[in-house]
């Protein structure tokens, strides 16, 4: 199910160590998520780069890693790329790491172009504020989060994105706070409500 390298079980336990349990949950949740839409829509990807960067992709929203000035996906992605050095990637991969992390946050990029930004866009997108509902069954996300519980994920990533506004005005993160509505759409988020049984 999740890629065993060293470099993965190294990601789990950096992000277990500095997530919160909500942050945790929704980082594993975006893997599924991107590998069950990967799945449906025949994207071919690097498992071990996908889990990886889903992993980490809010690590610069954990305390430790917070940079003041720096959007929290930049200060993501050098950690991926210390991260990735130091896990013995060649500099090639690390830095694929760190693009795909800031990528992210960005504007959406096909799956022909680049699959893994497009699959971690796609999963952080669902996860965070419902876009695509149509490709995620309502089976899916009751044993998705039977096993991996919400835990107030749509509050905690929304006061985590207006503290970045705050601080970070021209971030990507203060754009979907005050240009994309963000609170309207955690709200409306069909995760947010959604109990498993």
């Amino acid at each position: 199910m999740f890629p065993e390298t060293p470099a993965a079980a190294a990601a789990l336990s950096v992000a277990t160590r500095f997530h919160s349990p909500s942050l945790l949950n929704h980082s594993v949740r975006c893997y599924l998520w991107a590998t069950m839409y990967g799945t449906a829509h025949g994207i071919a990807v690097d498992d071990e780069l996908l889990y990886v960067t889903a992993l980490l992709h809010d690590i610069g929203l954990a305390e430790a890693f917070d940079n003041y000035r720096l959007p929290f996906e930049v200060a993501g992605g050098h950690l991926a790329w210390t991260f990735g050095v130091a896990a013995g990637w060649p500099a090639e991969r690390a830095s694929r790491a760190a693009e795909i992390i800031v990528t992210h946050m960005r504007d959406d990029v096909s799956a022909a172009a680049d699959p893994e930004s497009h699959l971690l866009q796609v999963a952080t997108s669902w996860e965070a504020v419902g876009r695509r509902p149509e490709e995620f069954p309502t089976d899916a996300r009751t044993q998705m989060l039977t096993r991996y519980p919400w835990l107030g994920f749509g509050t905690e990533v929304l006061a985590s994105f207006e503290d970045q506004a705050r601080r970070k005005p021209d971030s990507a993160a203060a754009a979907s706070v005050c240009k994309k509505d963000m609170a309207g759409r955690v709200a409306a988020n069909p995760l947010e409500g959604h109990q498993p049984s």
